[in-house]
Order: C-alpha cells, then sequence, then structure tokens
C-alpha cells in the first residue's frame, strides 16, 4: 500500500488524478475500521490531514462553508448555533475521542445509510463542493448518495466542502439505537423549520438503502400548519405516519424493519414538537 500525503489542496487534486483508486483518509474513523477488519484493502492512501484549507470553515455569502476535516468536535463547540441540527446530530456520534477526530466530510464519503450527519444536512438543504482538476460542481446531499455505501463522486474527484444555510428557524436531530455512546444508529430524524417561508425540511437515516426526505410529510406540514397556533396531535400523528411511510428499511441485527418504521413515527412526532415548541415559544426544548 502506498501512503500519498499531499501538502497543499492543488497537490491532493493532482494525487486524485494521478491515483483515481485513491482512498482519501482525514479522521480515518471509519478507513481504518475498514481496513483492520480487512474490509477493504487499496493501493493508495490519500492523506488530506496537511492540508489546510480542509479543517476550516468560514460564511460564504448566505451560506456556511464548511471544510471536510472540520471534526464534530469543533462543529458542537463552533457551530452549534449556526446549525444546531448538525450539532445534535454531532453530539451522538461514537465517543469524545471519534468525535475529535471524525468529520461530516468522512461520513458523506462513506456513504452510509446510518451516517448520522446526513439526515441534518438533508433537512437543512445542504450541498456538497466536489473538486478535481478539471473543476468543481456543486451537488446537493440529497442527489449525493447513489446506494449503500455509494456516492456519486467521479474518480478523480475529491469532497472541497460542504454549504449549509444558517438556521432559518428551530432544527432537530433524534437517534435511536442499542445505547447511547458507541453506537450505529437502529433509524435517525431530523426536521428543520423555516417560519419566514413556512416550509419544513426533513431527513430520514438508517432506514433506507440511502438517506431520504420524507417529501410527503413535508408537504403535508407546509400545507396544514397554522405557524400561528399550537401544533395539534392530530398533525403531529400524520405526521409521523408520512415519515414512516416514506422510509424502505429492512430486517438485520440492530432491529427489524417494522420496528424502524414504527420508531420513525416516533421520532417525526417528538422532533416536531420539539420544534414546533421552540418556535412558538422561542426556547429550545431538547437537543
Amino acid at each position: 500500500m502506498e501512503f500519498l500525503r499531499p501538502a497543499s489542496w492543488r497537490e491532493a487534486l493532482e494525487a486524485k488524478a494521478a491515483y483515481p483508486d485513491a482512498t482519501p483518509i482525514a479522521g480515518g474513523t471509519d478507513v481504518m475500521v475498514e481496513l483492520n477488519f480487512d474490509r477493504q484493502r487499496p493501493e493508495h492512501l490519500l492523506d488530506l490531514t496537511s492540508v489546510p484549507e480542509l479543517a476550516e470553515w468560514a460564511p460564504d455569502g448566505d451560506v456556511l462553508h464548511i471544510g471536510p476535516g472540520v471534526p464534530y468536535a469543533r462543529i458542537i463547540e463552533e457551530l452549534g448555533e449556526r446549525v444546531p441540527g448538525l450539532a445534535m446530530a454531532s453530539r451522538t456520534v461514537g465517543s469524545p475521542q471519534i468525535r475529535n477526530r471524525g468529520t461530516v466530510g468522512g461520513n458523506l464519503g462513506s456513504a452510509s445509510p446510518a451516517g448520522d450527519a446526513h439526515p441534518s444536512l438533508l433537512a437543512a438543504g445542504a450541498s456538497v463542493v466536489a473538486e478535481s482538476v478539471r473543476g468543481s460542481r456543486v451537488i446537493p446531499v440529497e442527489e449525493f448518495f447513489a446506494g449503500p455505501k455509494r456516492n456519486v463522486l467521479e474518480p478523480d474527484e475529491l469532497i472541497a466542502a460542504i454549504r449549509i444555510a444558517p438556521a432559518a428557524g428551530p432544527q432537530q436531530f433524534s437517534k435511536v439505537g442499542t445505547r447511547n455512546a458507541m453506537v450505529i444508529a437502529v433509524c435517525t430524524f431530523a426536521i428543520s423549520l423555516d417560519p419566514a417561508s413556512r416550509t419544513v425540511g426533513t431527513g430520514i437515516g438508517s432506514a433506507a438503502p440511502t438517506p431520504v426526505r420524507a417529501r410527503e410529510a413535508e408537504d403535508f406540514l407546509t400545507a396544514e400548519l397554522d405557524w400561528d397556533a399550537a401544533l395539534e396531535d392530530s398533525a403531529a400523528r400524520r405526521f409521523g405516519e408520512l415519515v414512516a411511510q416514506a422510509s424502505s428499511p429492512i430486517d438485520d441485527v440492530r432491529g427489524s424493519a417494522q420496528y424502524r418504521q414504527h420508531a420513525l413515527g416516533v421520532l417525526a412526532r417528538r422532533t416536531l414538537s420539539w420544534a414546533w415548541h421552540e418556535h412558538r415559544s422561542g426556547r429550545q426544548e431538547c437537543a
């Protein structure tokens, strides 16, 4: 195995162009597991830890430009007020050591259906900036996942940044697992409210071949909610039903498909209730 360590972003892109099979590594929390269990044995590892701009974030017009090497711990500490949904999801990732090393960019690159960051990115309408020596392109997160652990990056492309708008309203994230930490999710759900445009964003994880949005549930709330009134129990229940219907889970060692759908309905009702309480009161009820 050959170890490539570029010192700049341009060198990284040139290395990926020269060795399209190279596996990028930054935090290593996913890649090293695959290597240790001999699930993959790439001929080249592309170490991105020496590229400084990948570990930076900054405002870029109306959105935040977050480098793929920014670890979860910094998202929690530095971006918790700007993107609370993503920060909530980041708090559920592994242990403190994993959160200090693991990155949203690595989560996207692995493209696991159970990636904890994915639902919040979907709910917030985030996008991925992919770049190669040929140029760059912006991919909506909803279009980024091609299948279980597959994404739409070309062989010579790397993730240059995540673009996400600061929260325009309450955001929530919730996760079901067999324990509170160091666990792969049974299912996850994220919601984002935008009171100004009176729209809702959603994201479902670990309950379909790829992370998905619950579009019918979003449309239902957009059409039915009175944003100046209390949340009706019937609306919350219907929202939960539509979220569950948007999933297509399987039975596996972590849970049955039936349990996942039931749990998603519960998570959807709870997160909607928390977000709506924050919308009406101006106080965050749960994080």
